[in-house]
């Protein structure tokens, strides 16, 4: 069969739009994760939805709304555990420890058939259905309205944090919103590429975009951008050599994005210096090199947090 013929069933159809909703909410919170040091929750939470996805079986026979539920559980642990920065990761690797070993021991409880569960470690795109469709097309806009909500208080957070309380930023609370928001991206995007390859949407596009840009908002732009086409483009490429999964295509382009980004990252950064220098710089730099004013000048950031 050919892409216009697989584009006209419903399967397919239903792949892409789960594909795009979950390249939005990825590439919306990347570029903070990237800011923040977080690539190691991401891994964790991902990882941990397979322990949510068991517990889904064995009680409700739901794997997707277990591992959500789990993605809740495991920001709210995370978020009590690593208070301290320099805690988190210790944290997280205590938690992922314990949730795998727990995520095995009730799938050996499990006597139906265990694909769904499995399905989350590597993604099975094709068999969304239209209900789980739906539920990720909540998820992706409670994401997206919640980041446009916080997004300039918790870009002064992410900047500087210490400066962020200064000025009354509730930095520590933007920080548990955040990682609830990451917990719910990370468990929707293992729908497409599995818990395995979580990174290659949540984190990869955002590096790349970073490497082109100082913008917050052009990088956010890019991350976006860059997650839509490594999502869909993979898909439509599994259309093509159905013998491979879309995961696998998914993760290629991703790396490929990457890989051009750095490698035009040095003359992005040259034009950009050269185009600033009669100006004496550009403003949007803040979000690169952790300036102490808060995003967008003033105090609006106190103001929004307010």
């Amino acid at each position: 069969m050919s892409i216009t013929q697989y584009l006209g069933l419903p399967f397919a159809q239903h792949a892409l739009a789960a594909a795009a909703l979950v390249a939005l909410a990825c590439g919306l919170i990347g570029p903070f994760v990237i800011t923040r040091g977080m690539a190691f929750a991401v891994h964790g939470t991902s990882e941990l939805a397979f322990t949510g996805a068991a517990a889904g079986l064995l009680v409700a026979d739901n794997a997707i709304a277990g591992a959500l539920v789990g993605a809740v559980v495991v920001g709210g642990l995370i978020g009590a555990l690593g208070v301290r920065e320099r805690e988190r990761d210790s944290s997280i690797g205590v938690i992922l420890a314990a949730g795998m070993g727990l995520g095995v021991l009730l799938l050996g409880f499990y006597h139906g058939f265990a694909t769904e569960a499995t399905n989350i470690l590597f993604g099975d795109i094709f068999g969304v259905s239209s209900g789980q469709l739906l539920l990720l097309g909540v998820i992706a806009l409670a994401v997206t309205v919640t980041m446009a909500v916080i997004y300039r208080p918790l870009l002064f957070a992410s900047v500087d944090p210490e400066v962020a309380v200064a000025r009354g930023v509730p930095v520590r609370l933007l920080g548990i919103v955040f990682l609830f928001i990451l917990a719910f991206t990370v468990t929707e995007a293992a729908q497409v590429v599995g818990t395995l390859l979580v990174l290659s949407l949540a984190i990869t596009p955002a590096a790349a975009a970073h490497r082109l840009a100082n913008s917050p908002l052009v990088v956010a732009i890019l991350s976006v951008v860059f997650a839509l086409v490594a999502a869909d483009g993979g898909l439509l490429a599994s259309f093509e050599s159905t013998s491979v999964k879309p995961s696998v295509f998914v993760v290629a382009i991703s790396f490929g994005i990457y890989v051009v980004a750095r490698l035009a990252g040095p003359w992005c950064k040259n034009a950009r210096r050269g185009a600033g220098a009669p100006g004496g710089g550009a403003a949007g730099g803040v979000g690169a090199t952790g300036g102490g004013e808060p995003p967008g000048g003033g105090s609006a950031p106190t103001g929004a947090a307010a």
